[in-house]
């Protein structure tokens, strides 16, 4: 077997990869296939940490488009992640990956509260972990936080699990000569006002040095063949 790239990655994921056909929800069988795409990256000897939002259950900016107080949809969205987390949690543990859920938002009683030198010491102990509750902060997305989370656990990459190949320079749902780009560095990405991740975690992760692919999730083997060194996706990084 090729000895993988990485040791350690942070695998930042929206909450609909675990919905249903509409959407919405958690469909357990969705969980269930996003695990074995995961077991499959641990089965390399990677050890790896999940950042997951709660798209698939709430929208903040539904509730914003009718009064309701940032801060408020913000805090609602954070338990909607910590939701997702404890789904994905049971379906690793089904498919045979100790697991552990840490949250920034504490809740003692079904999760750990998140600490980093505990976080480390479960992933070098070989045990999967997923981060719920985003930052703690409102304002911030969970894209920011998947940023925070790579750089304090000291992952060598930040994976970015969407639908899409990568990056293009338009939409090419809507435009077939769209180009898709094999790397962009930090500042090409913020300047063209790429939408695929946030601004912020893009910038957090340039003034650290923490590299970005992103990739489509189901592609088949996307994120091993990534580990293992084949060019995949898009790498946003200092180019």
């Amino acid at each position: 077997m090729d000895k993988p790239h990485y040791k350690r990655i942070l695998l930042k994921m929206g909450g609909e990869a675990l919905s249903g056909p509409d959407g919405f929800g958690i469909d357990p069988q969705r969980a269930a296939e996003v695990a074995e795409i995961v077991k499959g990256v641990y089965d390399l000897g990677v050890q790896v940490a999940i950042v997951i939002g709660g798209g698939n259950l709430w929208r903040g900016s539904l509730g914003m488009e009718q009064g309701m107080d940032r801060s408020t949809a913000d805090h609602m969205g954070m338990i909607a992640t910590v939701m997702n987390a404890l789904a994905l949690q049971d379906a690793l543990e089904r498919a045979g990956i100790v697991t552990r859920v840490q949250t920034a938002v504490e809740m003692r009683t079904i999760a750990e509260p998140y600490i980093r030198l505990r976080a480390i010491r479960h992933l070098d102990k070989g045990r999967v972990v997923i981060f719920g509750g985003g930052t703690s902060n409102p304002y911030f997305t969970t894209d920011t936080a998947g940023a925070l989370r790579a750089m304090e656990i000291n992952a060598d990459v930040l994976i970015k699990a969407t639908k899409v190949d990568g990056i293009y320079d338009t939409d090419p749902l809507k435009n077939a000569d769209a180009k898709r780009y094999d790397r962009i560095s930090y500042i090409d990405f913020l300047n063209s006002r790429l939408r695929v991740m946030d601004s912020t975690a893009v910038s957090l992760c340039m003034e650290n040095n923490m590299p970005i692919v992103v990739l489509d999730f189901w592609q088949r083997d996307s994120v091993n063949k990534l580990i293992l060194g084949e060019t995949i996706g898009t790498t946003i990084c200092n180019v």
